[in-house]
């Protein structure tokens, strides 16, 4: 047998007299959960050579920074200060050993008092860093060759005449002399 509905006067009496379910509660904000955690986890690890990456040219300066970077800090199992790494270019590692109390003393100011107690060098090329060529040094290495003859570059202009005056047809003719440049070096 079927219930009637009840009217809107009758529900409003209904959920007067009965307490509704409170909503539940949203779930606490992930960051608020893991700041305490986070917190001892940066006491214990610290921020590492990914930190000290970041700001090494801040830390040591641009002259030291531009011969080095930062390769790894091991710390040791019994506690006590680190070993800090740096990858050092060639020649300069003993420039960088004579400088090593001064590096040291700049890295302990940005990680905290005693964090580093060693530095290592280690010599190698710097993975982070990509050397700039200056503009011309590709064209000083490149030996000259000499010009094209007359005959051959009335050829090339006979060849390319078809095409219209552009970029298009100045780098074809470029590169039309030097291949046949490079063809008349090698016989």
């Amino acid at each position: 047998m079927r219930r009637p509905l009840p009217t809107t006067e009758e529900a409003a009496q209904i959920l007067g007299r009965k307490r509704s379910r409170p909503l539940p509660r949203p779930p606490p904000q992930a960051g608020r959960s893991l700041a305490p955690l986070i917190r001892e986890l940066d006491k214990k690890f610290g921020q590492g050579a990914d930190g000290l990456k970041a700001r090494w040219s801040e830390i040591v300066g641009q002259a030291v920074a531009r011969r080095t970077e930062p390769s790894k800090l091991v710390k040791p199992r019994t506690g006590g200060p680190a070993t800090l790494e740096v990858r050092v270019e060639g020649p300069s590692a003993a420039l960088i050993q004579h400088q090593a109390q001064d590096i040291m003393s700049r890295v302990n100011l940005f990680l905290g008092a005693g964090a580093v107690g060693k530095l290592r060098i280690i010599q190698g090329p710097l993975r982070g860093h990509v050397r700039a060529e200056a503009p011309n040094a590709a064209a000083l290495r490149r030996k000259a060759l000499p010009p094209l003859d007359a005959a051959k570059e009335r050829d090339l202009h006979r060849d390319l005449a078809e095409l219209p005056d552009g970029p298009l047809k100045a780098a074809l003719t470029r590169l039309g002399r030097e291949v046949l440049r490079r063809e008349t070096r090698r016989s």
